[in-house]
């Protein structure tokens, strides 16, 4: 073969052209629409980011009260029952070990939750924005 020469197919024919198509334009004016509607702050976009930050907001108030509950009951929970603080285990007394320990996995799925209800509640967002 000559760099003269284009290449062709098994039977001696050039391959049929394909058409590549990016986007679908059918699709696009309708999401382009409520795009516009929010970069202008729009009463609709107005209604749609407010409907996000809402989510967003019960969602970090509710793990907020979750560790707030969780970490101011402990404490608590030694001071309503005095002889819980009195148990020792492994040689370590239950509050040192309940109060040392015991918090960071609960952090740590509350953060597991809360990052998985954000993504959720953007996740919605782009759905109501493309219908």
């Amino acid at each position: 073969m000559t760099p003269e020469q284009p290449a062709t197919a098994a039977g001696g024919r050039r391959p049929r052209r394909q058409r590549v198509v990016l986007s679908d334009r059918r699709r696009s004016r309708p999401v382009a629409r409520t795009i516009m509607e929010l970069e202008e702050q729009t009463s609709v976009g107005e209604v749609l980011v407010s409907y996000l930050v809402r989510a967003q907001l019960r969602s970090a108030l509710l793990m907020t009260g979750l560790l707030g509950a969780g970490l101011f009951g402990l404490p608590l929970l030694f001071h309503v029952l005095p002889s819980l603080g009195d148990m020792v285990i492994a040689g370590i007394r239950l509050p040192w070990l309940v109060l040392g320990v015991l918090p960071y996995p609960f952090m740590v799925l509350l953060g597991f939750w809360y990052s998985r209800a954000a993504a959720r509640h953007e996740r919605d967002f782009l759905h109501m924005i493309e219908r």
